[in-house]
């Protein structure tokens, strides 16, 4: 300003889009609700818990938006009560729909889906989510409309992510004609089946994981694929479909690092439902399901001789979650291993089983 040329502008509080806006909301927010007798989980700092001898009360952060859950309707009217006094906010009620996923309730019930996103963004029907005769490779021609492939790819990994692990295993960063067929494809399978929603059941409270890899089944760089979810409530909570970072020399191998992987994820679930307060503590061991015979014999070896030295860390990692009551792994039919769609297609039937045993259900 005329004047005033060696004076500086002094900010008050953080303005919505700078860099530190978000880590001063958090802070912000954090500060307020620990005040209120919540505290912060070990495992996610975005979930806080309270727990009284009347109830227990769940809140969920996602950047300004929340979701509150409670054992009882006072936990969450005193709640909003605190919040509302301390923040600008508006209660949008009853959860129906929240970061473009459907939330239906029964009695006996939840249910999650994104049946409305999915069908803003497709155009194509087709019958099936992979073709198991295609292989895909690097794109060495022209790359084909990029912002649209990029938009196309973008919708399925947000699709994959909340509510549909049944097509994790299509993953692709190429954008040649092949590539967009693939895509294509996967885009009409979802429209197909747009209906089906993430199906939770009350009357199952069991946590399970199941791990898998296919051994080289990328030719250009001879690397596996590793493939795990594990499940809640009858229905699929956390899966992961992807490449792994280094060349395993067998089967056997691809399965161990998968395991390994998989491993980590239990030990994260495991740690974040025991700071909810909501299950026993200690928890029960977390049965890890493994279609591999030779893997299985690994874990339960405590010795492993010079030929899989390589793979000597991951092993001492698996035998300490086994050793310490974390996981416990057991062995598998591949047919009634729910991450082996996580690896490679598999027939319409095994297709078909394996999504519904994912909670998948229309």
């Amino acid at each position: 300003m005329p004047e005033h040329e060696d004076k500086v502008c002094r900010l008050i509080k953080s303005l919505y889009g700078l860099k530190q806006a978000p880590k001063k909301w958090h802070e912000r927010f954090d500060t307020t609700v620990t005040n209120f007798g919540f505290r912060h989980n070990g495992a996610d700092r975005c979930i806080y818990s309270k727990c009284t001898s009347d109830y227990t009360v769940v809140i969920c952060l996602y950047v300004d938006d929340m979701l509150i859950i409670s054992t009882d309707l006072e936990g969450i009217s005193e709640t909003k009560k605190y919040l509302s006094f301390n923040f600008k906010m508006k209660d949008l009620g009853e959860v129906d729909t929240i970061l473009r996923i459907k939330v239906k309730r029964t009695s006996s019930q939840i249910s999650l889906s994104q049946s409305h996103y999915i069908e803003k963004i497709l155009t194509k029907s087709l019958t099936l989510r992979f073709d198991s005769c295609v292989k895909l490779g690097a794109n060495s021609g022209r790359a084909v409309a990029q912002l649209e492939y990029a938009s196309a790819i973008g919708s399925m990994m947000y699709s994959t992510h909340c509510t549909r692990p049944d097509i994790a295993f299509a993953h692709t960063i190429n954008s040649g004609v092949e590539h967009k067929k693939a895509v294509s494809r996967v885009l009409g399978y979802l429209k197909r089946t747009c209906t089906l929603e993430l199906t939770y059941m009350s009357s199952s409270g069991i946590l399970e994981g199941y791990s898998d890899a296919s051994w080289i089944d990328h030719t250009s760089d001879s690397k596996s694929t590793s493939g795990w979810i594990f499940t809640l409530a009858g229905g699929a909570i956390s899966w992961v479909s992807k490449r792994q970072t280094c060349i395993a020399h067998s089967t056997m191998e691809a399965e161990f690092i998968a395991l390994a992987a998989a491993g980590k994820e239990a030990e994260w679930i495991r740690d974040l439902l025991s700071d909810i307060r909501l299950w026993n503590v200690p928890m029960p061991s977390i049965p890890m399901y493994c279609d591999s015979e030779a893997t299985l014999f690994k874990v339960y070896n405590a010795v492993y001789n010079g030929k899989s030295r390589h793979i000597g860390l991951r092993h001492n990692y698996v035998r300490q979650l086994f050793e310490n009551g974390t996981i416990k792994v057991v062995f598998v039919k591949y047919s009634k291993n729910l991450a082996d769609p996580l690896t490679k297609p598999l027939t319409r039937d095994l297709d078909g089983i394996t999504t519904r045993d994912m909670g998948l259900k229309p």
